[in-house]
């Protein structure tokens, strides 16, 4: 399969997975109610969308070892998503953070999950 064909997997994966656990963290665990199901689906969308292409296209150029690609990656997802998070829910630092880093948290270990030998 072609590396373009898997980013588009991996993204619609990525998408799904992570706004579904941010809309779960916003109802069962911060309880915000004001916040409505469609502003957290399209939050979820923005944040998976802005920054796996960087992930898949940009940081492989730099990054050559595996574990460092991972660190710095995920690392620079839940930064980015932290941001975009706060800025279009209008939330404090720690609930974007904390959302952020349980959606990618998820998202990666379902990665982790579905490419075992």
């Amino acid at each position: 399969m072609n590396y373009e064909l898997l980013f588009l997997k991996s993204l619609l994966l990525t998408v799904l997975i992570e706004t579904a656990v941010l809309c779960l963290f916003f109802r069962l665990v911060v309880k915000m109610k004001n916040i409505s199901l469609p502003q957290l689906a399209f939050t979820g969308i923005v944040a998976s969308m802005a920054t796996l292409p960087y992930l898949w296209f940009v940081l492989p150029n730099y990054i050559d070892q595996r574990i460092w690609y991972v660190i710095i990656g995920e690392s620079f997802a839940v930064l980015m998503e932290t941001f975009i998070i706060g800025a279009m829910l209008r939330v404090n630092l720690p609930k974007s953070f904390l959302s952020s880093l349980a959606c990618n948290m998820v998202s990666f270990l379902t990665a982790l999950l579905i490419n075992l030998p």
